[in-house]
């Protein structure tokens, strides 16, 4: 079992409306070292498979069909092996640790 972490930015010339909105907004709350915001998106995912390079392309084909759009989207892929769960632990309540 495998984790692929997926980071979408707009590309570097792409207008970025949102982190303009956010950057101009965190300047009026007295942020005024902010500049050049950009605002992306993380998608996570578990995949089956035995090989990382196998996961890593079919991954890149999702990003390429439909999680990412690549005519004005960057995406970055990072692929980790994910940690088993035990059965009592997946249950158990975060605050009984």
């Amino acid at each position: 079992m495998f984790i692929a972490r997926i980071r979408i930015m707009l590309k570097p010339t792409v207008r970025d409306a949102q982190g303009a909105t956010v950057e101009k907004a965190l300047k009026n709350l007295g942020y005024e070292e902010v500049s050049d915001l950009r605002i992306g998106r993380q998608i996570v995912v578990k995949l089956d498979g035995q090989q990382e390079q196998e996961v890593r392309r079919r991954v890149e084909e999702m990003c390429q069909k439909l999680l990412a759009n690549p005519v004005i989207e960057d995406y970055e892929v990072e692929i980790t092996v994910a940690e088993p769960t035990s059965p009592s632990s997946a249950s158990r309540p975060a605050d009984e640790g």
